[in-house]
């Protein structure tokens, strides 16, 4: 959920950009040096390192003995007629490519902590990677298949954190496939209020059904690459645990997958009918269309301009009772979903993400400042919408942590949005469930164990210190990855050192990832139990209808007089100083 909370900074007594530093970002002349287009090949090319698949061959690139195959495409590209509509598999084809280069990432607004953001950017994104080692057995492989976060609205498989090469080195009998998908205002929108929009109704979950179109392209052309159609795991962090949580959820799903490892990531980060109508109307107000017909009009190049100015309001997937359940809980409560094992987990510091996300929206002020006086307009938000009794327990909640009051809010939404929920998935799900909670920290003691920073570890990318900070646990890192594998082999994360019990609502036995690492029965007991109630409302760190007045309001005017004065008096006894040293 990486949510850049700009819109709160308005009412901050600061008059400036919000759109970001003007500084060049280093990373993004790297990622535009390494894109290219992949091309059809006419002549002559290495068969050694082609894999023939439904809709062409497919010309890898080799570096040591892992082959990977970049940008291949799993679906028609989702421009003109199939602009906002269901994917389209991709057809027949026996044409060859090349596959050294990334597919485009989805359009998004460019970004610091996302840069996949800064690669190729378009509505033709929907492609996928394939790594794999020419050393492991030559069939029968473990498939892992990563859908990336960035808060449904970001994102992209170029990021480098997400780069398969080093981990199937290490693990030769796994192929690992990362898979791109709509995002933003391509992938998340909801049309059924727009004339016009019933053609259109699968608007609000685009993204969640291109990511079963690559699962498909997966079941159907994974055998060639030497992996096991019928041993495929799903995982991904952020919106792609969210993701990942979702689609056994969606019928059709079955089959196409046997396990799911959501990382930070839970049926909590969905959106309702009518918070998705927000973003509709912005579309339509931004954009001057009154219906479909003018949207599907608007040029490529008009919809990137457009996304700048609504890329920070996007939507989370949308419960909206056809493609996905209104109860997201129950469902899983659903005994077809017990032959599939899960895996859940969350970072104890995951809040503190947005720390340095706020802080980069304003780069003139502190980011803990900023974080400290934008996280209480959600808080006070979110309390108006529950009962007196829910009320009481929230402030129940917060009153019995320690520490400064942001560090108690924060607290608050690391379990209201991630863990809680996760552990009530893990525990309505009638087949195995794991969980795992992620403490060891990393450079920025601010940051702690915050959001996205076991990436690096999963990935065996230790030189993507965008969250480390570049302290890195090698031994962690190695118990880790085996975990990962290991639940992707066989459904039980274990290793011949860590035993690991699943979670039950009898037991509820909890793998601790830290500088200590092992299992803790019933972790948190007394957080959890405060904010089950609160679940129903699938509380999602949405902020793009929130209603300013509240007191935090009243207690940012009121600094904001008391710095003015202060500043005022300050320059007055500053002047009058300056006159009496000129006249002695």
């Amino acid at each position: 959920m990486k949510r850049k909370i700009c819109t709160f900074l308005t009412i901050l007594f600061i008059c400036i950009n919000i759109c970001g530093c003007s500084e060049e970002e280093p990373a993004k002349a790297i990622m535009q040096a390494k894109a290219g287009i992949n091309q059809e090949i006419t002549g002559p090319y290495e068969e050694t390192l082609a894999v023939k698949c439904h809709n062409g061959t497919f010309v890898g690139k080799k570096d040591g003995t892992v082959l990977s195959f970049k940008g291949v495409p799993y679906a028609e590209p989702p421009v003109g007629e199939l602009r906002w509509k269901r994917p389209v598999p991709a057809a027949e084809r026996e044409g060859v490519y090349e596959a050294e280069y990334f597919g485009k990432s989805p359009i998004q607004t460019e970004w610091f902590s996302e840069v996949g953001s800064y690669y190729l950017q378009g509505e033709d994104c929907l492609s996928l990677n394939v790594w794999m080692n020419t050393e492991g057995p030559a069939e029968g492989k473990t498939v892992m298949v990563f859908f990336h976060g960035g808060s449904y609205g970001w994102g992209g498989t170029s990021d480098p954190i997400y780069d398969g090469h080093n981990l199937v080195e290490k693990y030769p009998d796994l192929i690992l496939v990362t898979a791109g998908y709509r995002t933003g205002i391509m992938g998340f929108i909801d049309f059924t209020e727009v004339p016009g929009g019933e053609d259109f109704a699968d608007g609000g979950n685009l993204g969640l059904l291109d990511q079963i179109c690559a699962l498909q392209w997966v079941q159907k052309n994974i055998e060639a690459f030497g992996g096991d159609p019928g041993n495929v795991t799903i995982f991904g962090e952020s919106a792609g645990g969210g993701s990942v949580s979702l689609l056994p959820l969606i019928e059709g799903t079955s089959g196409l997958f046997r396990r799911v490892i959501a990382e930070s990531g839970s049926p909590a980060l969905t959106y309702s009918r009518e918070e998705c109508g927000n973003l509709t109307e912005m579309l339509l107000e931004k954009s001057g269309c009154t219906d479909m017909d003018g949207l599907m009009a608007l040029s490529e190049e008009t919809l990137m301009e457009l996304n700048e100015d609504l890329n920070d309001f996007n939507n989370f997937p949308e419960r909206d009772g056809v493609i996905l359940p209104e109860d997201l809980y129950a469902a899983w409560e659903n005994e077809a979903l017990a032959d599939i094992d899960l895996m859940v987990g969350t970072n104890n510091d995951e809040m503190r993400y947005w720390i340095s996300e706020m802080g980069h929206s304003v780069p003139l002020l502190p980011d803990l400042f900023v974080y400290e006086h934008t996280m209480p307009f959600m808080y006070e938000n979110n309390l108006k919408r529950m009962s007196a009794e829910e009320q009481e327990l929230t402030k129940n909640f917060v009153n019995s942590q320690s520490g400064k009051k942001i560090w108690k809010l924060t607290e608050f939404y690391n379990e209201l949005l991630f863990r809680v929920p996760a552990l009530e998935q893990a525990v309505r799900h009638k087949g195995k469930s794991y969980n795992y909670y992620w403490t060891m920290p990393g450079a920025d003691e601010t940051m702690g164990a915050c959001h996205a920073i076991e990436l690096a570890y999963v990935f065996n990318n230790p030189q993507e210190t965008i969250y480390t900070g570049g302290l890195y646990n090698g031994e962690l890192a190695d118990t880790v990855q085996d975990m990962w594998v290991n639940f992707a082999r066989s459904g039980d994360p274990g290793t011949e050192e860590y035993a690991w019990e699943p979670y039950t609502e009898d037991k509820r036995m909890t793998m601790v990832l830290g500088e200590e690492i092992g299992m803790v029965e019933d972790l948190k007991k007394e957080q959890r139990e405060m904010i089950e109630p609160l679940l129903p409302h699938y509380y999602n760190g949405c902020y793009s209808q929130l209603d300013y007045m509240v007191p935090q309001l009243g207690r940012i005017i009121v600094q904001l007089l008391l710095t003015v004065a202060l500043v005022i008096v300050i320059t007055v006894a500053i002047v009058k100083a300056v006159k009496r040293n000129r006249k002695q």
